[in-house]
């Protein structure tokens, strides 16, 4: 969308502008509380990971469709990516969702590790609440905006694949965000704060070596093997720790790496990830990341090659929307966990161990707008380059609780997921209604962003023209 546009947008809804009470935002979503959470606990239930996610995203459009949103299915000709809005015009403000889950974290809701099925996959990430909070949000904001006889649009994004994915990407190129005056996006953490960091831009690849089988034992000569290749790649990436900038961050597993110890292996793969938390500087590490490999086939006499599978960008901050978003939370308050519900958090932190906890009662709490960096990865952050974007994260964890664990997957199937999912669903509601009911906001939301983006361009480091690997195995 054009400057001119938006701004013909903004000046069009100003007259209309008008203050909506806090208390009656707050109200509107605790009315509508007891249905969604118990959506969130219907998609923890029935976790479904990568792009493969048809059940988690039909609940969601169900709920959606049935509080009056117009659906858009199958955005970026992904099946599981889609759209849910509600009125007219401008400003066009979205608030994003996702509900992937992680392999082979399944877990019960109980303070000791127990698999509701072994080996399969759980909600370590919370993204059961992500989208569901989110969605009670973008619902309880069409209530207001109803009554209020407000203009403007509110839009829910349903984003698959946030989990080494990169879903939003190739939404963004499919023109989803386009007309978006401000998007708002949280994340379930273990405490409650406006967001003002930039996460770690990352890429992440398949590195597939071939060569030669032969009897390991009678003829070991006329192999060449491909599982050697992925340990010189890999021994040369651990001896690059040491010289690369320390915010850096490095990980692998070795996903193919042979058939049969007596068989030369003709075959190895190696899936790698690399983070900074500068794109440019990411890429300068990922050509040495990439040498590596090469030097993996020279040394051995096989061949590789590389498939890209995601990359993500960091976040652009917007002071802004982070001091609207740290308003709000202010006025919609922490967690306060029942006495059952403190020791249920007792027992998963005692089995975190290793580390000093901080106090339990920092999930009641709200701390000044997080400025430490995260040490992990969004594609909200590719949304942030191509418009403003805010960003919170909320207790739905006790403190000191990591994510992707199972600690993690027994809390978010609890009600002390839950109550973080209400501090999130709340505070987007109370912030996108402020951008509705005052279009300054709005305004100085993107005259910050296009401050920022001066002499910037957004590019991914997805190669252009890939198309969403919607097969892909995860």
């Amino acid at each position: 969308m054009s400057k001119s546009v938006f701004v013909l947008g903004m000046i069009a809804i100003a007259a209309s502008a008008q203050t909506v009470a806090p208390q009656r935002v707050l109200s509107g979503v605790e009315a509508r509380s007891p249905r969604f959470k118990q959506l969130s606990r219907q998609i923890w239930e029935n976790p479904e990971t990568g792009w493969n996610t048809p059940k988690s995203a039909a609940a969601l459009k169900d709920e959606l469709r049935a509080a009056g949103f117009r659906i858009t299915e199958n955005v970026a000709g992904i099946p599981a990516a889609f759209t849910a809005e509600w009125g007219s015009g401008q400003p066009v403000i979205g608030i994003i969702g996702e509900y992937d889950a992680l392999p082979g974290l399944s877990q019960d809701a109980v303070p000791e590790r127990k698999p509701r099925v072994e080996g399969a996959p759980g909600h370590g990430c919370g993204h059961n609440l992500f989208g569901t909070a989110s969605a009670l949000a973008a619902v309880a904001v069409k209530d207001q905006l109803e009554a209020a006889k407000l203009g403007g649009t509110i839009r829910f994004y349903g984003t698959p694949y946030e989990e080494g994915g990169a879903g939003k990407v190739y939404m963004i190129r499919a023109g989803a965000f386009k007309d978006a005056a401000a998007v708002l996006a949280w994340h379930p953490w273990d405490s409650n704060s406006a967001d003002d960091n930039s996460w770690l831009a990352n890429i992440k690849a398949y590195v597939r070596f071939r060569g030669k089988a032969a009897h390991a034992a009678g003829a070991p000569e006329a192999g060449r093997s491909a599982l050697h290749a992925v340990e010189i790649m890999a021994h040369a990436v651990n001896l690059m720790r040491e010289h690369v900038p320390q915010e850096t961050r490095m990980h692998y597993i070795i996903t193919k790496g042979g058939a049969a110890a007596n068989i030369v292996p003709d075959f190895a793969e190696v899936e790698m990830i690399a983070r900074h938390p500068d794109q440019k500087t990411l890429a300068s590490i990922w050509e040495r990341v990439l040498n590596c490999a090469q030097a993996g086939a020279l040394a051995t006499g096989t061949t590789v090659e590389i498939e890209t599978g995601s990359a993500y960008t960091n976040m652009m901050r917007n002071s802004v929307l982070r001091d609207l978003i740290d308003k709000n939370l202010r006025i919609t308050g922490g967690v306060t966990y029942t006495p059952e519900e403190a020791e249920f958090a007792e027992k998963v932190r005692a089995s975190v161990g290793g580390q000093s906890l901080p106090p339990l009662d920092i999930a009641s709490k709200i701390l000044p707008p997080r400025t430490q960096l995260s040490s992990v990865s969004t594609d909200v952050g590719d949304v942030s380059w191509v418009v403003p974007t805010g960003h919170l994260l909320a207790a739905t964890l006790p403190p000191g609780v990591p994510l992707h664990s199972w600690q993690s997957t027994a809390c978010v199937g609890t009600e002390i997921g839950r109550k973080g999912m209400m501090v999130a669903a709340k505070t987007l509601a109370l912030t996108a209604m402020d951008l509705f009911a005052n279009p300054s906001l709005v305004s100085q939301a993107r005259a910050e962003y296009d401050r920022n983006m001066a002499g910037k361009k957004y590019q991914s480091l997805i190669p252009e023209g890939k198309k969403p690997p919607v097969e892909e195995r995860h």
